[in-house]
């Protein structure tokens, strides 16, 4: 399989109208990433050596879309839509280089596994010039049927059609196929259009080649591999079969999720064996966890580097940029944004860490600021090896902490504090007796004064 070229031509000209939005259906993501992202990856899984977009709603932000997930891709405008096999042929210069297999699929079946694909290639591979993907349901109602005959695939059958005994069948037509690439083109160009729509069958092409002597047949897939996404309920489905599919990967790759149906990944989720998520964590794209690492409750994380025996959470966000070494912890209500938190350093309770480095072994306090933005642009904190940051500290950037410095609980810190210096940063305090009684019968009285002025 792997000495055999091929072409993956992804159908995505629909306009999506039941999804009632702006953006081209097949845009719309399922774990962080568009849907037909997910058909381009499956292809290319199944050894697609290239990629032909059949574009048309929204055909400029299609094209800018991939560029960013499938740059290798090319695209062709289905100027009007005539059917499916009349969208293939809008790829016919594509179509028609010597590919040893054309596959088509939909922008739109964001659930289509490689293996599937795989299948349905080695069906061509040996001696095969036409592979339908079908699949079995106890309820057909309103899928075509693959009719077959001594193993060979005669017919798709539409349910209107159907017969009685017909419409009994079980086995059904998920809509995407293997061609052998010697034949695609011929066999695309005697579709006809003599239909009640008027257009162009895809599925005409099982009778024409049959007609011919060529041997075509089906192969089965999950009925989940077919699922293709039309509204929102229908994109949220998807969701949820891409994530069971995803935690059940993850778990027998040897992560622990306590409830693995309240975490959710991205489709480049990356986790080591041996880490404990917590329930209610959400993973957003760019995340990547070595082993052994400890995901406590309601964090969330997104573009962050996770090491080996760091801990995070409860409550933890970490931003893009997030980066932590081994035994780093960041605990409960915090927040770290394009910054690294290096071997065994601890940032515990309610503080925001952005465009900084804490040291190894380092103490940030609750309630510590890195004030990293004076409204125009960015500036850096460094907080060096073996440092305390005391409790509800403001570190002004930007400004360094040495080696070992120690910062007072409440200070301000504008200026630079050399290796293990002591900075204070904050007014002196002055107590003066009796006078928090005086204030608290002022206050009273006045608003006393208030409440009678009011009425």
């Amino acid at each position: 399989m792997s000495q055999r070229s091929c072409l993956s031509v992804i159908l995505a000209a629909g306009e999506g109208t039941r999804m009632k939005s702006a953006m081209p259906k097949v845009l719309h993501p399922i774990a962080g990433l568009p849907m037909v992202a997910h058909v381009v990856k499956a292809a290319e899984a199944a050894g697609a050596t290239g990629v032909a977009l059949v574009i048309g709603h929204g055909a400029e932000e299609m094209r800018k879309a991939a560029q960013k997930f499938a740059p290798k891709a090319e695209t062709f405008v289905q100027e009007k839509r005539l059917g499916t096999a009349h969208a293939v042929l809008a790829a016919r210069e594509a179509v028609s280089r010597d590919y040893d297999d054309v596959l088509v699929m939909f922008g739109d079946t964001p659930l289509i596994d490689s293996e599937a694909l795989a299948v349905a290639r080695q069906k061509l591979a040996e001696g095969a010039s036409v592979v339908v993907i079908g699949f079995r349901t106890p309820n057909p109602t309103g899928y075509g049927r693959l009719i077959e005959r001594r193993g060979k695939l005669f017919a798709i059958i539409e349910e209107k059609d159907c017969s009685e005994d017909e419409k009994k069948i079980t086995f059904c037509n998920a809509g995407m196929m293997a061609i052998a690439g010697k034949q695609a083109l011929q066999l695309l160009e005697k579709v006809g259009n003599n239909n009640a729509k008027g257009e162009f069958y895809l599925t005409d092409i099982v009778e024409i080649a049959g007609a011919q002597g060529l041997a075509v047949v089906a192969t089965e897939a999950s009925f989940e591999n077919a699922l293709g996404i039309n509204n929102r309920v229908e994109l949220a489905e998807a969701e949820r079969v891409w994530q069971a599919r995803r935690r059940r990967e993850a778990m027998l790759a040897g992560v622990t999720l306590i409830a693995p149906e309240t975490v959710y990944f991205s489709h480049d989720t990356e986790i080591g064996a041996d880490t404990v998520v917590e329930p209610d964590v959400w993973f957003g794209p760019g995340v990547k966890i070595a082993s052994s690492a400890k995901i406590h409750a309601f964090s969330h994380i997104e573009g962050a580097t996770i090491a080996s025996n760091a801990d995070v959470g409860p409550f933890a966000r970490l931003r893009p940029g997030a980066d932590l070494r081994a035994k780093a912890k960041v605990g409960n209500f915090c927040e770290v944004k394009q910054a690294t938190i290096e071997e065994g350093a601890k940032v515990n309770h309610l503080t925001y860490i952005g465009d900084a480095r804490v040291g190894a072994a380092a103490n940030i306090g609750a309630g510590t600021i890195t004030c990293n933005y004076d409204g125009f642009s960015k500036f850096f904190t460094d907080i060096g090896e073996g440092a305390f940051v005391g409790s509800n500290s403001s570190l002004v950037a930007p400004v360094t902490i040495g080696k070992g410095g120690y910062v007072a609980s409440g200070s301000v810190i504008t200026e630079s504090v050399p290796d293990d210096a002591l900075a204070f940063g904050r007014a002196r305090q002055k107590t003066l007796p009796g006078k928090g009684k005086e204030l608290r019968e002022r206050f009273a009285s006045a608003a006393v004064a208030r409440k009678k002025a009011a009425e």
